[in-house]
């Protein structure tokens, strides 16, 4: 299942493997990526993935969020016990690397 999310600025598609359909969860990691904007406003799209694994009973839930920024692409992969939990890594991971991307730009 497939669902694209649009927000005024910046495009936000979220992919769910693997699960049943999760609105919260959904609405929850584009509410984490739209923070990023912050950072960096220059974002052009964003591809939010969230996947179950079902072999794995601890890290389990899986989150991959792909940024695209002018000239560059930034991701990054988390597992977890939650999808709130990962997305959040995520979050804080990609906020590392924008703010590093924005040094190199000055």
């Amino acid at each position: 299942m497939i669902k694209a999310v649009v927000s005024d600025a910046l495009n936000v598609k979220v992919t769910l493997r693997h699960s049943n359909n999760h609105t919260d969860i959904e609405e929850y990691a584009r509410n984490a990526v739209l923070s990023l904007v912050k950072v960096y406003p220059g974002i052009i799209s964003c591809h939010i993935i969230l996947d179950h694994q079902k072999n794995d009973f601890e890290k389990n839930k899986l989150a991959e969020i792909t940024l695209h920024v002018p000239q560059n692409v930034l991701v990054a992969k988390e597992s977890g016990a939650a999808y709130e939990q990962t997305i959040d890594n995520c979050v804080e991971a990609l906020s590392r690397q924008l703010k590093k991307y924005k040094e190199k730009l000055q």
